[in-house]
């Protein structure tokens, strides 16, 4: 294969361009309008005269927009996963875009985000939980926020969005949900905080506004969606039957969620609760059913009985002017080892080690751009998008059981 140009993560970052400024501004209210978005910005928040950090969680496009007009006439600089610079350079970097590597101890993205918030005296916002929130509540978070605080000195702002999960959750992205969505920007620390408080203190408190229901907000506000196909794709998230027991039996499709195996059948309603149509057993709330299944995924790994394997197709992403290249085949098996990989790729033997240190958890995209399930795996050179050939819908286990797997053998974590 001809050498190929990587990406660059050193490349230096921009101020967002002024002509994109105008695009964004034109186009946030309207897409905000037409998609029932609304924004509330804190008065601590208009008064802030400096840079800041804006935190946010992440569950759809919508975030993105609603930062935006937020913050309006002031703008932002966004860190995004390296993949979504495929759109173009001169759009991403354009708009402020810094690269990241998800789930890597990536110093450079450190330095560019203290780049722009220090020397460009500019905005900035990152997504802590890394990706799309799979149950519409928290994911984990990188435990290093606090102390990057510590050391930006800016006052950190917090962007709660509600009901962009239920709109388009991540296993279903379309057809879009049709309810409400509401964002609130708030003063989540001051710049006098930052140096008061201590880095575990900071985390702390950021760790704590991350916490959020959005299926217990969605009954609370009566937000009715009236969706017809409103479990499709439900099954990717709630793999495992909790009448029968077994996983990857589950199905969903219109307003219903079954099991292949045992028979027993839910029915979603508008408040996007489940009930029983043939079982009293289950659970009614989704987020229960997701953290039940994390449990089940605890006492495997506790128990050391924990394994996956399956053949993949590597994907390596390069750069933006070369995107994906198909560049082989490997085997993966995921347990206390983290993931290991044998097999060939451009022509030549693959070896590759992620121990579970190097990954508090692990991206991963359900039929990512129409190719089928996928995992990414980053090194410093590169991201490998790998496409189970096999397996059928177990990315929601694996990104539960890496969790798990740090937790138990990396942080020591047995309860």
């Amino acid at each position: 294969m001809a050498e190929k140009k990587r990406f660059n993560m050193n490349r230096p970052i921009n101020k967002p361009k002024w002509y994109l400024k105008i695009v964004e501004f034109v186009a946030s209210p309207f897409y905000l309008l037409f998609s029932k978005g609304h924004v509330k910005t804190a008065p601590e928040v208009k008064k802030l005269k400096g840079p800041y950090l804006i935190l946010s969680t992440h569950a759809s496009f919508m975030d993105f927009p609603m930062i935006v007009k937020g913050i309006m006439p002031k703008t932002t600089g966004w860190v995004m996963s390296v993949e979504e610079f495929r759109r173009g350079d001169w759009l991403m970097y354009g708009i402020g875009g810094i690269p990241k590597r998800k789930f890597t101890h990536d110093i450079v993205t450190v330095k560019h985000m203290l780049n722009m918030l220090k020397k460009k005296k500019h905005i900035c916002t990152l997504y802590p939980e890394a990706r799309f929130s799979f149950a519409g509540i928290k994911e984990r978070l990188d435990g290093a926020l606090g102390k990057f605080c510590k050391v930006a000195k800016v006052p950190v702002v917090m962007c709660t969005a509600m009901g962009n999960f239920i709109n388009s959750p991540q296993w279903s992205k379309h057809p879009y949900r049709g309810i409400r969505q509401e964002a609130t920007l708030s003063l989540l620390i001051t710049q006098e905080e930052t140096e008061t408080l201590s880095a575990e203190e900071l985390q702390e408190r950021i760790e704590k506004a991350f916490e959020r229901d959005e299926y217990k907000w969605q009954v609370e506000k009566g937000y009715h969606t009236k969706c017809k196909d409103r479990a499709n794709g439900l099954y990717k998230l709630l793999y495992k039957c909790p009448v029968c027991g077994r996983e990857f039996k589950m199905e969903s499709g219109g307003i219903h969620l079954w099991c292949n195996e045992c028979g027993s059948k839910w029915e979603m309603d508008t408040l996007s609760r489940l009930h029983g149509i043939n079982t009293d057993k289950g659970f009614s709330h989704i987020p229960d059913w997701y953290v039940w299944e994390r449990e089940q995924v605890r006492k495997e790994v506790q128990a050391g009985t924990y394994r996956f394997e399956d053949d993949v197709r590597v994907e390596d992403y390069y750069s933006t002017q070369v995107g994906f290249v198909t560049v082989g085949d490997a085997h993966v098996v995921h347990d206390e080892n983290g993931f290991t990989f044998n097999g060939t790729v451009n022509g030549q033997p693959f070896s590759l080690n992620k121990p579970l240190s190097s990954m508090y958890s692990v991206h991963v995209e359900y039929d990512f751009l129409n190719r089928g399930d996928a995992f990414d795996i980053a090194t410093e050179e590169t991201s490998y998008f790998m496409f189970l050939k096999t397996a059928k819908n177990y990315l929601t286990k694996m990104h539960l059981a890496q969790e798990e797997l740090y937790d138990f053998h990396v942080k020591g974590v047995k309860g």
